[in-house]
């Protein structure tokens, strides 16, 4: 099983760092605060989980997922980050964020921009339309008849397989987005953002690969 990363140990963060556990992993997790405001976490998550620096978990982690605001991408480190898989769950929303000329102009997407800045490491897309309370509850075993299926993009189809490995582990399949530049497919907007949501977000709904599948060919920009 993988060592896992994370850097940016809210919500999203946080729930992947607990989902890895449950799926035989370890995780070294950190945010921008400081490995001692991570107490609680760790200990809430158990002997498999360490806190550490932003650049510690980098290094530690097989894979390394990011979940920070869309603005603080730059702030991850790129140097520790080097080679590695990079599992990317931001997402912009100018409602939220402010906004940021070159995605409002749809020229490049969230992902191509943390790409472009961990030039060195292999960015993948996922876990970004699915509220942080959804995936901690639709994780299924394989084969479960219920398992929800989330879309995944990336430019180098190896690493896009691993990644897809580790989504498996911790209870979802995969339904292949294409590489980085259709990540736009299940931006905030499209039909595929929240397709696993109910009529509160609370209300989780599982969502099979067909039905993320035509969600995504329904996305226009």
């Amino acid at each position: 099983m993988w060592n896992v990363g994370i850097i940016g140990s809210g919500r999203v963060g946080g729930t992947v760092a607990r989902l890895a556990i449950a799926g035989g992993c370890s995780v070294v997790v950190s945010n921008s605060r400081g490995p001692e405001t991570l107490t609680e976490l760790v200990a809430d998550l158990g002997p498999r989980a360490r806190a550490a620096t932003p650049a510690e978990a980098a290094e530690a982690g097989d894979l390394v997922v990011i979940s920070v605001p869309v603005r603080a991408y730059r702030e991850v480190p790129v140097e520790p980050l080097k080679g590695r898989t990079v599992l990317d769950t931001i997402n912009y929303d100018p409602r939220l964020h402010g906004h940021i000329p070159e995605l409002d102009a749809a020229s490049i997407t969230t992902s191509e921009m943390v790409q472009q800045h961990l030039h060195a490491s292999h960015v993948v897309k996922v876990f970004n339309n699915i509220f942080f309370q959804t995936l901690r509850a639709l994780a299924r075993p394989r084969g479960a008849a219920d398992r929800t299926a989330l879309p995944i993009a990336g430019d180098a189809p190896d690493v896009k397989a691993e990644a897809a490995r580790f989504v498996d582990a911790i209870g979802f399949d995969t339904v292949d987005g294409g590489p980085l530049a259709e990540g736009w497919r299940w931006q905030p907007g499209t039909p595929a953002h929240s397709v696993y949501a109910g009529e509160t977000i609370q209300v989780a709904n599982p969502g099979n690969a067909e039905k993320v599948r035509n969600a995504l060919a329904a996305a226009t920009r």
